[in-house]
């Protein structure tokens, strides 16, 4: 989905910081593909933190995060699938030790292109990079031991990636049913895709699960949480009733238990939390994302 402007966003979408920093893809023909790489921007020393654990939100993308140790010579690199539910992150592992952390945040639909298996039954799953991505491991993990700054690896991972695209594996009739989710927002029945799609709900539901990892509604659902959430964090004025009605829920009942049910809170806490990372209001209208 290369024309798309669909831009989703984690339960802090205005962190950024030495320890976490979003960089989007600076070549064109990554930009439908990955949603941003991010990462720690240098080596430093991992301390204990009594905050509480992060909260992961599903953001409709699946990540390839490398997590570099230098005290022990080791690094390790896993392939998170699409999740479907909130969870927290309590990133405290290698307490004392030199660590910095690389990853490539994919669409959900864009990590398939450069997957060399199918990526069914890997919701809410970790795997070993190597699994599915070998080759991109190969030519990526020394890179990474000897750059040690993020915007040196942001450029390795670019010009590797861009190296991989003539291997894309794509389906029409799944870009196809995307191109309809990302216009209506989510909005949209699966029965309705596979008319559109010219196929059936049987064949579009098994080229999701191969291409994305979930079903067609499980999408939807999520895609129209994401422009929701959006629009919470980024529209002053907004108003429960207008959203019920611009994203098709049933009423504010439905909305609201639907949003906590993937936020794992509230709107009203989920937003509070979002803007303990600006450090000025003004930076509500960051058009950064």
């Amino acid at each position: 989905m290369r024309d798309t402007l669909y831009i989703p966003l984690t339960a802090a979408p205005f962190r950024d910081n030495e320890a976490y920093r979003e960089v989007p893809p600076a070549l064109p023909e990554l930009a439908g593909y990955i949603r941003c790489f991010w990462g720690s921007e240098r080596p430093c020393q991992k301390k204990k933190t009594a905050a509480p654990p992060y909260p992961v939100i599903p953001d409709t993308c699946a990540d390839i995060i490398y997590y570099i140790d230098y005290t022990d010579n080791t690094i390790t690199g896993r392939f998170y699938g699409v999740n479907d539910t909130s969870f927290p992150d309590p990133d405290d592992t290698g307490c004392g030790h030199l660590v910095s952390v690389f990853a490539v945040r994919f669409y959900a639909w864009g990590v398939y292109a450069f997957s060399e298996d199918s990526l069914k039954g890997t919701v809410n799953g970790c795997y070993d990079v190597r699994s599915r991505f070998s080759r991109l491991d190969a030519a990526l993990r020394q890179r990474l031991w000897d750059q040690h700054t993020l915007t040196e690896r942001v450029r390795a991972a670019e010009t590797l990636l861009r190296a991989q695209m003539s291997r894309l594996r794509r389906s029409t009739a799944v870009d196809q049913a995307l191109r309809q989710i990302l216009l209506r927002e989510g909005n949209r029945q699966a029965a309705e895709l596979a008319r559109d799609c010219f196929v059936s709900g049987r064949q579009l539901e098994r080229l999701f699960h191969d291409y994305i990892g979930i079903t067609p509604k499980k999408l939807c659902n999520l895609v129209r949480y994401q422009f929701l959430w959006n629009e919470i964090v980024r529209n002053p004025n907004f108003r429960i009733a207008d959203a019920v009605h611009r994203y098709g829920y049933t009423d504010q009942s439905h909305l609201m238990r639907e949003f906590k049910r993937y936020h794992g809170m509230d709107i009203e806490a989920a937003r509070a939390y979002a803007f303990d990372y600006v450090g000025n209001i003004q930076d509500f209208h960051s058009p950064k994302w």
